[in-house]
Formats: C-alpha cells, structure tokens, sequence
C-alpha cells in the first residue's frame, strides 16, 4: 500500500487490520473461519456475517455475469489437486484427493436470503472465493483510506491493486504488470488492475503439473493457451472476475469475454500479446 499522507502508519494499520478481517472471514485455509463453516454445514441454511454474504452475492453475480467461467463453487475441484493448504504450504507430488464432484457449476444451486442473512450450499458441494474477496478487500481499503482523509492511495494484494487520485506532482502511478521484472510499466491513472496467470501458482501432482485456475467444465487446471490475463476496470472486483473469466475462456474467447464485461485488458499467449478494449492510460489501445 502507498498512501502520500502524512498520517500515512495510521492509514497502514487501518487497512492492515482490513485484510485480517476479511482473510479471517473468508479463507477457505482457517478452519475457524465463517467460510469454513460454510462449508462443513453445506446442505443447510447458514447464518453469515456481511461480509460473507457480501462476497457469496458478488460471487453469484460474477458466475451469472460470466456464464458460469468464473464460479466459486470449485473448492473440490482444488483440493482434488492437492490445493487444500495455502499455496506456500503446498508440497509437490501429493496424491489426489477423492472429495466432491470433479467440475463446477453448483453455485446455481445456492440459496442466499439476504434479509435472515443465510446461505444455503447444495449439499456436498464448496466455496472458494479467494479471487474475488481480495479483489473486493482491495475496493473496501480505498474506500477506509478515503473515509481517513486519504485521498490520494494505492493499495496492492498481490496481482490486484487499484488507485485513487494521483501521486503528488505525477500525471500517473507506473505500474509493472504482471510478474515478470522487464513487463510493461503503464501509467495508471484511476481504476483498478487484475492478473490471472500461472507463473506464480503451479505444482505438480504425481505426473501432473497443476496450477490454480480451473476451468469448470472440466474440473482440471484451464488449458487455453493463455500464460497470463491482466483485466483493467472501475473496481478491482470487476477486474479480478474479468481476469479469471478471460484465463479460462483461452486465447480465441478471452478477448471477447472481456468485451462483453466492458473491460479492457491484456491476455498472454506463448507467441505475444493481445489488447483489447481501451486501456485506462495512453499508448496502449489496441483492438483485438
């Protein structure tokens, strides 16, 4: 997080405890988490707090909004893969788990009641809602910085940061895209960013290489010749499902998956890069 403020360690700690909040409420990896025990009672009407109920609602959306290319119901499908602990903890060659259906889909079957505040999962099925609650954290810490009198932040997790206002004497925030040290640096200059890829989160199972972004229709790890999707929009939300949606759409439908989202972005291919949309700095339109 870059904050030029001059209570910028209080505005840092705010946003800090933001994120244990959120990861406390919302990782499928801490077995007290009011995620977890969403899971462990899937089947039944669950009483959720508002953040969880913010993120299943944002999560439903994003599946409808996507056809089904981003869905949050493939917490099986990960574990199956050996993905049941954080990534760091990740060990390669662990054999494959028998837990759950194999691909994804069942989030047309959650029940949500937004005025008694349940959720109900289909029984035997499971959330992972890791993207998007970091992309909504991320919109939640500018909104805190702006209510602390920050208006002017950047605050990143990870592949997902997004801006307000401009740094002090600078037309535009540089920022690398993606994770390779001699990508293209853009001027942001308002809205948010997203990167979907595979550089960073890969493992192997057994003869497998694995890595973390699956494609729902078949339960295994999305294979459509893409290395990386950056999504550029409004919010780091959008951004986020707009990235993972055009990742697993592959090379010859993610561009048009972002278009139909109204968002700019760039996807990877082994042979280069594709452009599409107009980008939110200059230099980097390009139609696909």
């Amino acid at each position: 997080m870059l904050v030029p403020n001059r209570r910028a360690r209080e505005c840092a700690k705010a946003v800090e405890m933001l994120f244990e909040e959120w990861e406390d409420t919302l990782s499928r990896f801490r077995p007290g988490s009011e995620l977890s025990r969403l899971n462990d009672r899937a089947g039944a009407a669950v009483g959720v707090g508002p953040i969880l109920l913010a993120a299943v609602e944002a999560s439903l959306a994003a599946a409808r909004a996507t056809g089904g290319l981003f869905d949050p119901t493939l917490r099986h499908a990960l574990v199956r893969m050996g993905y049941d602990r954080t990534f760091e903890e990740i060990e390669d060659g662990a054999p494959a788990a028998a837990v759950g259906p194999k691909g994804g889909g069942a989030w047309r079957r959650i029940l949500v009641d937004g005025s008694a505040g349940t959720v109900t999962l289909p029984a035997g099925s499971g959330l992972d809602l890791g993207g998007i609650a970091k992309g909504m954290a991320v919109d939640a810490s500018l909104d805190l910085l702006a209510s602390l009198g920050a208006d002017t932040a950047l605050v990143s997790a990870g592949g997902d940061l997004a801006v307000r206002g401009l740094p002090p004497g600078r037309r535009a925030w540089p920022v690398l895209v993606g994770n390779d040290p001699d990508g293209p640096v853009v001027p942001l200059v308002r809205g948010a960013l997203a990167t979907s890829g595979t550089a960073r989160r890969r493992w192997r199972q057994g003869p497998f290489e694995r890595h973390h972004l699956v494609d729902p229709a078949t339960g295994e790890p999305a294979d459509g010749g893409l290395r990386q999707v950056t999504a550029a929009g409004e919010t780091c939300r959008a951004a986020e499902v707009g990235a993972t949606a055009a990742f697993v759409a592959g090379r010859r439908f993610g561009p048009i998956v972002l278009a139909r989202l109204g968002l700019a972005g760039m996807l990877v291919t082994e042979a280069g890069r594709i452009h599409v949309g107009r980008w939110p700095w200059p230099g980097l339109e390009h139609a696909a």
